[in-house]
Parts: C-alpha cells; structure tokens; sequence
C-alpha cells in the first residue's frame, strides 16, 4: 500500500532535489554549518514534507495551502542557491543546473496546484 502522495511527481521531484542539494550543502564551509548549510536544508526539506502533509488533507483548500507552504520553500532555497554562488560555495555550472530544477519544479507545483479545485 502507497500513500497518495508517493504517487505524486512533485514530491517525488522534491524529494530528489532535496537530496542533491543537501550533498552540495555538505562541501560549504564549516563556518556555515550553523547558518546557510542548515538554513538551505531545512528550506529544501520543507518542499516535500508540506506536499506530503497537504495531500493527507480532505479538503482541496488545505492541500492548496500547504502547496503554498511548498513553494514558498521552493523560493526561499533558491534565494540560498544565490548565496552559495555568491559566496563561491559552488560553481556558476552548478548554480544553473540547481536554478534550472528549481524553475521546473515550481512551475510544476504551481500547475498542480492550480489544477485543485
């Protein structure tokens, strides 16, 4: 037996895009450990774990709520993404390739969302 969010392709996507970024956090510097490492992880985390809180709920508007939550995360972790390159944590390659799963994902969140009634 499945939860229904397991099905879903966007906590499936977060929760990959949550792992990737929590490998890239562990190289930032120790000084960080207490500061943007933790602050990234915990937005990332955020992602998928508010889907997954959402979907349990009966009602469509709850879901939306959380899906907010969800994407609010989603922007706060890219606002971090800014910071590691501007800090030189990861490289301007990276940086693309993390901003660029960023944009698929919340406009995938932000579809599905809209899709609920």
């Amino acid at each position: 037996m499945r939860f229904k969010f397991e099905k879903l392709i966007i906590w499936q996507r977060a929760m990959d895009f949550g792992d990737e970024i929590y490998k890239i956090s562990q190289s930032f510097p120790k000084s960080e450990v207490f500061n943007l490492t933790s602050q990234i992880n915990r937005a990332v985390d955020s992602i998928a774990l508010n889907i997954s809180e959402g979907s349990i709920e009966q009602s469509n508007p709850e879901f939306k709520k959380s899906l907010g939550y969800s994407i609010r995360s989603l922007a706060e972790v890219v606002t971090y993404l800014h910071k590691t390159k501007r800090r030189e944590y990861i490289s301007l390659i990276d940086f693309e390739k993390y901003y660029q799963e960023s944009f698929n994902l919340i406009n995938m969140m932000i579809a599905f969302k809209n899709q609920l009634k």
